[in-house]
């Protein structure tokens, strides 16, 4: 079942966390760069708006068109990536991700994105937030979430069993890809909770992170 208003007390070895909607509120840009594409192909720019959270785009893509070949979708994934590479009008931080990743220094943690290097990094820096050290992006895995790839081998390189970590998602792809990974996952913000994290919560000032006496990371949800 999901905790949502209420209080709850989280412990784990190492937070493994999204970017997009998580962490970093980019929704603008999305928005601005998929309906565009949407109108192009002829699609209905809502019903594209629904599917787009969490998954890398060409993988979006192929949901969308399923009989278009896949290196249209590539091509059209890499014009994008540049496209929202470039416009940082509107990207800022989710409310209480400065706190949260300031209480992070230090304590065992990744960023597990389906944006590439050069966009995580444009995005984090715009949101004047601090880029973890571990980044898995991109072009880390051969698979998009709804995929665990991108999960497990973050926790791999940490050092980390996949049950001793949390996950951070806001997305229906990204909350599945945790669930996959046989991870606990707290959901962020107003697109989580109907897509069954073991937490969900509007946004990062309801979390408090402690590190506790034996290693562990302890998060107090309010």
């Amino acid at each position: 079942m999901t905790a949502t208003a209420a209080a709850a007390t989280l412990t784990a070895r190492a937070l493994l966390l999204d970017m997009d909607g998580t962490i970093v509120n980019s929704d603008a840009v999305v928005e601005r760069c998929w309906r565009r594409w949407a109108a192009a192909q002829g699609l209905d720019g809502d019903a594209v708006m629904e599917v787009v959270h969490g998954r890398q785009g060409y993988a979006t893509m192929a949901l969308l068109l399923p009989d278009r070949p896949m290196e249209l979708n590539h091509e059209d994934n890499r014009r994008m990536l540049a496209e929202e590479t470039a416009d940082v009008d509107g990207v800022v931080p989710v409310p209480g991700a400065p706190a949260f990743l300031a209480a992070l220094a230090g304590l065992p943690h990744a960023l597990v994105t389906s944006a590439d290097r050069a966009l995580s990094r444009t995005r984090m820096e715009a949101a004047g937030l601090p880029l973890p050290e571990l980044r898995i992006t991109a072009e880390s895995v051969s698979a998009s979430k709804p995929d665990p790839e991108g999960f497990l081998k973050a926790a791999a390189e940490l050092g980390f069993a996949p049950a001793d970590c949390v996950v951070f998602e806001d997305s229906e792809a990204g909350i599945a890809a945790g669930r996959a990974a046989g991870m606990r996952v707290v959901g962020v913000g107003p697109r989580a909770a109907a897509h069954g994290p073991d937490v969900a919560v509007p946004d990062l000032t309801a979390v408090a992170v402690e590190a506790g006496p034996d290693g562990r990371i302890v998060l107090k949800i309010s």
